[in-house]
């Protein structure tokens, strides 16, 4: 089993907010897989399903963005998921908006929900697919732009954004990291 994680932070005050890529990402492949019945476990929302053959769990951690790392562990450790079987979908305010940038390991790079999911597990190589929302206009600190939401032409561009990750977290599960970095980096 294969493990999906979309981060984002729990509530409708966040929904349509830029730090919650991650969850409409998971939203499209759950929507593609048929819309499997959810279950509240593992402090967050799962939803199993198959993609392209392949039985994978769809986790949204609802434990605040910051602390994702406890749901991720608690899925992990339940299901005995190796870490190169676990893609976490998040958002990254460093990348231009609509890039994709898949990665089997390495740094969080200033994702706090990211880093924390690295730190809870021990170990920097999980696979990652940051969705690029940036940059931060100038005068804007960080958090209030990653927690604001997307304007309506911004939203708009987003749409076909989204559904290519969702693409590229679909290539993820069937052909692995390697063909899907070079297909979507």
């Amino acid at each position: 089993m294969k493990l999906l994680v979309g981060l984002g932070n729990p509530g409708p005050a966040y929904d349509g907010t830029r730090h919650n890529v991650g969850f409409d990402v998971l939203e499209i492949l759950a929507r593609r897989a048929g819309s499997p019945s959810r279950r509240q476990r593992f402090q967050g929302e799962t939803a199993q399903a198959v993609i392209r053959g392949c039985p994978v769990l769809l986790l949204w951690p609802l434990t605040w963005m910051n602390l994702s790392g406890s749901s991720v562990l608690a899925a992990r450790d339940f299901f005995k998921i190796e870490h190169s079987d676990i893609l976490v979908i998040c958002d990254d305010f460093n990348l231009a908006a609509g890039t994709l940038r898949m990665r089997p390991s390495g740094s969080a790079g200033g994702q706090n929900g990211l880093a924390d999911i690295l730190r809870r597990l021990g170990s920097p190589d999980v696979p990652r697919l940051r969705v690029g929302i940036g940059p931060v206009p100038a005068g804007w600190k960080p958090a209030d732009f990653v927690l604001g939401r997307f304007s309506r032409d911004e939203r708009d561009a987003l749409g076909p954004v989204a559904e290519r990750a969702a693409d590229a977290a679909e290539d993820w599960v069937a052909v692995g990291i390697q063909a899907a970095m070079n297909r979507y980096n």
